[in-house]
């Protein structure tokens, strides 16, 4: 069987520009499967998953939180941290606006639009992760410290189990 070819993304177009190094891994994307799928698909711990998730504020303003695949966000206590109201999570429409991706796909890093990112501080200690490369059934493996340098997120603790 041919090698899939990996996909040139606004995602992988950002980290090329900034010299990040990192590995591609293409998996069968399953609808709805989430970071659960993945992990499985490539042989990788769920909690090195990270998710992108984009989110809107009481006033409507998109952000995105990156969060450990085996987590979920506290959107009540990240409201807090970040000094709004109220914080959920944008609808899909929504979401494709802003990122320029298709939900399942969407990747921190190339947005259509430059959105504020929040990264759960824990992230940082691991040694490699694994986040969307822009495209469903694409992850990019990159070290924790290149994703800081290029997106530089706040860091936050919301996750919950």
């Amino acid at each position: 069987m041919a090698k899939e070819k990996t996909p040139v993304t606004a995602a992988v177009r950002v980290l090329r520009a900034e010299k990040v190094i990192f590995s591609d891994h293409l998996y069968a994307y399953e609808d709805k499967g989430g970071t659960a799928v993945s992990s499985r698909e490539l042989g990788v711990d769920e909690h090195a998953v990270i998710k992108t998730l984009v989110m809107e504020d009481d006033n409507r303003k998109p952000l995105i939180v990156l969060m450990h695949g085996d987590l979920q966000v506290s959107t009540k206590e990240l409201a807090r941290v970040i000094g709004v109201k109220q914080v959920s999570p944008c609808n899909t429409e929504v979401a494709q606006k802003y990122s320029g991706y298709q939900v399942g796909g969407t990747s921190p890093f190339g947005t259509r639009f430059p959105l504020p990112v929040y990264m759960e501080e824990s992230i940082a200690g691991l040694s490699k992760i694994y986040i969307n490369g822009g495209k469903r059934g694409y992850l990019v493996g990159v070290a924790p410290k290149e994703l800081v340098r290029v997106l530089k997120p706040r860091l936050v603790s919301v996750g919950n189990r």
